[in-house]
């Protein structure tokens, strides 16, 4: 893989987290629970973080070095419906686990395919921060009582 194809994948991460920010910082203003405000408040504060350390990327801020050999298997988590406010909190729910599921697989991926040592790093980090917000969602769809607290 070539170093435009390379951008193009990191293009793509970046409106994925834009999208995952645009929807955590929605449901943190719509919900009434205090509980699932501050836990979406923060998935969006997260995924801001996410969005500027990839531009850095785009910017030529930072210099990518990945191996050129590697298959990124992003095109699996390609066509997938929009989240959006005004679907049901379950499926929204849902929809959003998989997301995190797929972003901190790419960014393995990106990981294990980085020849550089920090920038290994901090693809490890970006994949480890993306299960950390897998697993909060997964308790929050698992132990979600009341959906009308939306």
């Amino acid at each position: 893989m070539k170093t435009d194809e390379f951008k193009k994948i990191i293009t793509f991460a970046i409106s994925n987290e834009i999208e995952a920010y645009d929807f955590y910082k929605g449901v943190a203003d719509k919900t009434k629970d205090a509980g699932l405000k501050k836990i979406f408040a923060e998935l969006a504060e997260e995924e801001a973080k996410h969005r500027k350390f990839l531009e850095g990327f785009t910017s030529g801020k930072v210099q990518m070095q990945f191996d050129e050999t590697k298959d990124y298997k992003v095109a699996q988590s390609i066509e997938k419906p929009k989240l959006s406010l005004s679907m049901k909190p379950v499926d929204a729910i849902a929809l959003a686990v998989k997301n995190e599921e797929e972003a901190m697989e790419m960014y393995t991926e990106m990981a294990n395919c980085s020849k550089d040592a920090e920038q290994k790093k901090m693809f490890q980090s970006l994949a480890t921060m993306e299960r950390g917000h897998k697993v909060k969602l997964e308790d929050t769809f698992t132990n979600m009582a009341f959906p009308e607290a939306w």
